[in-house]
């Protein structure tokens, strides 16, 4: 019967390495995990910049880009989500699946777990011996040392203080393609070099720990150990896998830093140059406004012949076109100066509570006589009683801009609807009209300043093609986003959505 001391060293041993094996388990799976994630994050940011036409082939050069990834492809709801088998959101292409190979650290974890419950064996006939040997061990414990060789899933070799080999198992024997006859320690580790190197990694008076890289190319990882009658053990795991998947994530990781370095520098320069657009603007302006305003002032003189008659009525009627060309030019040097100021945030917009039912009612009567100039029918929808916070003289430009847009383009006999809704996280404010409407091409364009929707069809002659640019600029401004639909021969709907008065905190505090 085993005495109490080597009994409590038996089960000390065991305890430790199960409490190993767990942590390891855990670390390893989170590590795996960790891995993954970032491999199909960057394949699904990538997927989102396709367009749909070229998904699948991109969605196949992403899945030879990684030599975990085993296939990449749309989810289609049948695939379940598991350690190999992950999904990640592509943008307005849906969800990706993405199935990874085992990167050989779930062997690993097999390979550490086996060594923890060998250390804990050896540590148990360890306690048990009573007496320590020399030389080599009788036929009873080369018999013990075999049979743990045979169980353990890596390479082991047991030495003699001396360097003789004791026993070793199959995978150390093939590792080193050693025959039935007998090798002396320093034969096996220049076997085991074969031309490469070694490094030490770790080395204490229980444990010395090497890596070796060979000549071809694979990386071996040398535990060695005393044993108990004086000797020593060896084991050896393949590590090719696992240094290579490091070096993987390391060069992720620092592909990661780059981008984001070059993303704020590139951050930097926009910001420098829309802080020059804006100064060059505004110079422009005030030199522009001078000699316009004098203009203007001299024909409303002469309009008015306040120091004399002009002669010829035709003079009166080219004074008033050099009036109204000089206003036209001077509101439009005004609308671009404010879309500069509006996309620099150089432009401060007021953060008061605004009634929305009382915005849309003031803006529906502004535009009252002009809508029934232009034969078309304003419907507007059932309040919303909600309250935002932001500026009511800005919001009153966003709408309006809207409005003369669909006045703009909707033939007569048409009908603009102004409606709101209000929601648990917002309000949305929506112009719709059965005007000319635009195709895929014209609308994705129409973000852009100076686009117009239809130079072809006006009623009362092009504006600047800035009312969109401005009020998209202001919803983003006020923490809100404004999305165009449109259907050629049908109509437009701009719906425009604002945080509530409640939310504009929260949403500061965010940004």
């Amino acid at each position: 019967m085993a005495s109490p001391i080597t009994l409590a060293v038996t089960v000390t041993a065991f305890a430790c390495a199960l409490l190993f094996i767990a942590y390891d388990t855990g670390h390893s799976l989170a590590e795996i995990g960790r891995e993954f994630s970032l491999i199909g994050n960057i394949i699904a940011q990538d997927a989102a910049k396709q367009p749909a036409s070229e998904l699948p082939a991109a969605l196949t050069q992403e899945a030879a880009r990684f030599t975990q990834v085993r296939r990449v492809g749309i989810d289609d709801g049948t695939i379940s989500e598991s350690l190999f088998s992950r999904r990640f959101k592509a943008g307005s292409h849906g969800v990706l699946t993405v199935d990874f190979h085992d990167t050989g650290a779930l062997a690993g974890l097999g390979t550490r777990s086996a060594a923890a419950l060998l250390l804990a064996t050896c540590m148990s006939l360890a306690s048990i011996r009573r007496r320590r040997k020399s030389g080599m061990p009788d036929r009873l414990q080369r018999d013990n040392y075999r049979t743990l060789a045979a169980a353990v899933p890596l390479g082991l070799a047991c030495w003699t203080k001396a360097g003789e080999l004791i026993v070793c198992n199959d995978r150390y024997r093939d590792r080193l393609n050693l025959d039935k006859s007998r090798i002396t320690y320093h034969a096996a580790v220049s076997r085991l070099i074969a031309g490469g190197y070694m490094k030490l990694l770790r080395e204490d008076d229980n444990n010395r720990v090497l890596e070796l890289h060979r000549e071809d190319g694979a990386v071996l990882l040398i535990d060695e150990r005393p044993l108990a009658d004086g000797g020593f053990m060896t084991l050896v795991s393949d590590v090719t896998e696992q240094k290579r998947a490091d070096a993987l994530i390391d060069a992720i990781r620092e592909e990661q830093r780059l981008l984001a370095r070059r993303y704020h520098e590139e951050k930097l320069k926009a910001e420098a140059a829309s802080r020059s657009k804006t100064a060059f603007l505004a110079h422009l302006s005030h030199d522009v406004r001078t000699p316009l305003n004098h203009i203007i002032g001299f024909a409303e003189l002469m309009k008015h012949q306040t120091y004399g008659p002009l002669g010829d009525p035709r003079y009166v009627e080219y004074v008033q076109t050099i009036q109204a060309s000089g206003e036209h030019l001077l509101a439009s040097f005004a609308t671009i100066l404010e879309l500069a100021e509006l996309e620099s945030g150089q432009r401060a917009l007021r953060q008061d509570p605004v009634a929305i039912d009382s915005l849309v009612s003031d803006i529906a009567r502004k535009y009252q006589a002009q809508i029934k100039r232009a034969g078309v029918r304003m419907d507007l929808g059932i309040g919303c009683g909600a309250v935002v916070r932001g500026d009511r003289l800005g919001f009153a430009r966003m709408i309006g801009n809207i409005i003369e847009n669909s006045i703009r383009f909707t033939p007569r006999g048409g009908e603009i609807r102004l409606a709101t809704f209000a929601a648990d996280d917002g309000v949305v404010i929506e112009v719709s009209d059965t005007g000319i409407g635009m195709d895929d091409e014209r609308l994705s364009s129409l973000s852009q300043p100076f686009v117009l929707g239809d130079a072809t069809f006006t009623r009362e002659g092009v504006g600047q093609g800035l009312g969109i640019s401005i009020a998209r600029a202001i919803a983003g401004s006020s923490g809100g986003h404004l999305a165009i639909d449109s259907t050629p021969g049908i109509g437009t709907t701009v719906a425009i959505s604002l945080p509530l008065e409640s939310m504009i905190g929260d949403t500061v505090a965010a940004e």
